[in-house]
């Protein structure tokens, strides 16, 4: 399973890799760590923690090493499941009253009739500490794509491999990619489409408009092929945007067959969650080819967790995830209050850092006014900076699921000149090599 777990994430060759996983493994699921940078979640040989507050086992102290297989004292996939699918977040002690269900459905009732002054005084009371959150690690956490590289790691250093091949990441070698997605949340952001998307156009970016269908705003035909016929993206958001979509599973089923109808009409690929709540068990339900509900790091969201990784993943049912992977617009102004690029930067940074996806919500019912506005100009602009001075791709979100199930496909072959890449879009993929440099692994692009 640990073998098949990194020919997934590497698209690298089956036999350059061999794993066994020690037993017995202790019953309970808690925190340890993979060397001192690397917090997992799971069943492991030694003695784990209940929180991330504690003293935590280092099962790196455990890894055994036989003839050329590496026997780990944990299961990866469990890890790797654990962390993305957020199965860690009721076991974190991060949980308090105010993120009790009862409290969500009082606020969630009365948020209409709430001013926006008094909307941002609750939100700021619940997300009162966030900053002190020890897991996951703000502003971005990259505890699954750590943990892959440093099991690469020990395959290079173990099996005394100098290069080991793999299908890069990105179409045409690209460092990393990043998307620009804007949530409609009512009919001020709906009457500002078309100038947002004039915004866009003038830095020659282009983004994918997540509709909400039902209630909130009016969405006619010619809006949605307004859109369209600019070469932007149309996503479903939700069907309502009342905070309920997963507060029980009768009620999300009977949303969900209407959520799937609008897609059916709409013609959309893509959905996204309100509020960004989500269940990734009841998300088979919904017929799409990829979702954007899940966040990287869940500090400043009503719900707490996050899927530790900026890489695609897919879902269980087989929807491919791009996760939320840097801050909202809405909790940079109107939580932080920061009108400033710095938070976004270091985001971008870091996710450039580990060659992920940088996934951007900005929407347009909170860039109206001027001073936001030119913070977002200021993103656009630094876009195409990292666009042309460290070659990020700067696709629409529908171009980011095709190419990831694509590559997801795509077979590592050996021939007589070396290795060549098979399959749908390969003409498109590169090959690349991860060596060692100390303890580090490090990638070239062919």
């Amino acid at each position: 399973m640990a073998r098949q777990l990194l020919v997934e994430y590497y698209r690298c060759h089956p036999e350059s890799l061999d794993f066994t996983i020690a037993a017995p493994l202790q019953d309970m699921c808690s925190y340890f760590r993979f060397g001192q940078d690397i917090l997992c979640y799971g069943q492991t040989v030694g003695y784990t923690c209940p929180t991330v507050k504690g003293h935590i086992f280092d099962a790196a102290e455990h890894v055994g090493r036989h003839e050329g297989t590496i026997s780990l004292p944990f299961d990866p996939a469990q890890v790797v499941n654990n962390l993305r699918y957020e199965c860690y977040v009721d076991q974190s002690g991060q949980r308090t009253w105010l993120e009790s269900e009862w409290i969500k459905k009082i606020y969630h009732t009365l948020r209409p009739f709430f001013p926006v002054s008094l909307r941002k005084y609750f939100q700021k009371a619940y997300l009162r500490g966030w900053e002190t959150i020890p897991f996951p690690t703000w502003p971005v956490d990259r505890s699954v794509d750590r943990l892959f590289e440093k099991l690469l790691g020990l395959t290079i250093q173990i099996l005394h491999i100098d290069y080991l091949p793999f299908i890069w990441f990105w179409p045409e070698g690209h460092a990393a990619c990043a998307i620009v997605t804007h949530d409609v949340e009512g009919p001020i952001g709906r009457d500002f489409t078309g100038h947002l998307m004039d915004i866009d156009d003038a830095y020659g970016i282009k983004a994918s408009f997540q509709i909400v269908p039902e209630k909130r705003y009016t969405v006619s035909q010619a809006y949605l092929d307004t859109i369209r016929e600019r070469g932007f993206e149309i996503n479903v958001q939700g069907l309502t945007h009342d905070g309920r979509l997963f507060w029980n599973q009768e009620e999300f089923l009977r949303r969900a067959q209407k959520i799937n109808q609008y897609a059916k009409e709409w013609g959309t690929q893509g959905f996204r969650s309100p509020v960004l709540y989500r269940n990734v068990d009841w998300m088979k339900h919904l017929y799409f080819s990829y979702d954007m509900s899940v966040p990287n790091v869940a500090h400043l969201d009503p719900q707490r967790g996050g899927c530790c990784t900026v890489m695609p993943y897919f879902l269980p049912d087989g929807m491919l995830e791009l996760p939320v992977t840097t801050t909202q617009d809405y909790s940079l102004f109107h939580v932080l209050e920061e009108y400033s690029m710095d938070l976004w930067r270091k985001q971008a940074s870091l996710i450039l850092g580990g060659h992920g996806l940088m996934n951007f919500i900005v929407h347009p019912d909170y860039i109206t006014e001027t001073r936001a506005q030119g913070v977002y100009k200021e993103l656009l602009e630094y876009l195409n900076q990292l666009r042309s001075d460290h070659k990020v791709w700067l696709p629409l979100p529908r171009e980011v699921a095709r190419w990831w199930r694509e590559r997801s496909e795509m077979k590592l072959v050996a021939d007589r000149t070396g290795w060549s890449i098979e399959g749908a879009g390969s003409d498109h993929a590169r090959l690349a090599y991860a060596h060692l440099e100390g303890d580090q692994v490090v990638y070239e692009v062919t």
